[in-house]
């Protein structure tokens, strides 16, 4: 009990001792490279996730938004965990448990039905609104700028040419709508050979392609069955080829930075 709640803030533990008064601690789900802590408690008989966001924590308000706003396409049909509560000021969110286990790393990673399924849920949450942003291009060049200019392993030579790259990229209106951020098979569960989602302190507004950009650095590499089985759950491709460069050059920009400097090497050189 007192090391699951360890890292809570005492607004934090008040606010969880009031919803779920009593609750004990089954497992830490707590990543360990991010201020998150993540944990799986019981409570009158049910299992729920609780998620603490730490001083400088920006994704539990992200994640709070979304299942206020985005996730009943997936909640409504149990492909994705009910809010029970949530404070985005304390930075605590509770949602009920979502039987499953992680694609990643099991058995169905390998498989195209997951990734059609994926394809079909995706589709689904982007169908949900759109809008058009004058500014996303802009501000997209301005934060791979800014990850540049901040710690990284990048080569010097390889910063010259990204800047200059940049630099000279038109900057056309984009169509935005919700994305999941970090669309990939470790944050998806299998449960009976069907797929849900979990894990939204990334969403936001963003071009529907820029949910591609995880698999097509990864799963998609492993087998074209992957990307064929996804893109016919999808029912179409976003990728536009201009702003697919664009997309993934920032993604392996951002991944780059961010990963050297949480220490997680295998993702930095993917980066």
């Amino acid at each position: 009990m007192a090391s699951g709640f360890r890292n809570l803030t005492p607004q934090q533990r008040a606010l969880l001792d009031r919803w779920l008064p009593g609750a004990r601690v089954e497992r830490d789900h707590s990543w360990g490279l991010v201020e998150t802590t993540v944990l799986e408690m019981t409570h009158a008989g049910s299992r729920f996730i609780v998620k603490a966001g730490g001083g400088n924590d920006h994704h539990i308000e992200r994640e709070l938004h979304a299942h206020l706003h985005w996730l009943l396409p997936w909640t409504s049909r149990g492909r994705a965990p009910a809010l029970a509560h949530g404070d985005a000021e304390a930075k605590l969110l509770i949602t009920r448990y979502l039987p499953g286990e992680l694609v990643l790393g099991s058995a169905h990673a390998g498989a195209p039905s997951p990734y059609r399924q994926a394809g079909e849920l995706l589709a689904l949450f982007h169908a949900q609104t759109a809008r058009t942003d004058h500014g996303y291009e802009r501000r997209e060049n301005e934060k791979s700028l800014a990850w540049l200019s901040g710690p990284h392993r990048i080569a010097p030579s390889t910063v010259e040419r990204l800047r200059a790259e940049i630099a000279a990229w038109p900057m056309p209106a984009a169509a935005l709508v919700p994305t999941h951020g970090d669309w990939q098979p470790r944050n998806w569960l299998v449960h009976n050979d069907v797929i849900s989602v979990i894990d939204f302190g990334r969403a936001a507004m963003r071009p529907a392609l820029t949910d591609f950009t995880r698999l097509a650095a990864q799963d998609f590499r492993r087998g074209p069955s992957l990307e064929a089985a996804f893109l016919d759950g999808y029912g179409t491709d976003p990728r536009e080829r201009d702003a697919w460069h664009r997309s993934r050059v920032r993604e392996a920009i951002g991944t780059a930075a961010w990963a050297c400097q949480v220490g997680d090497e295998p993702f930095e050189a993917q980066g």
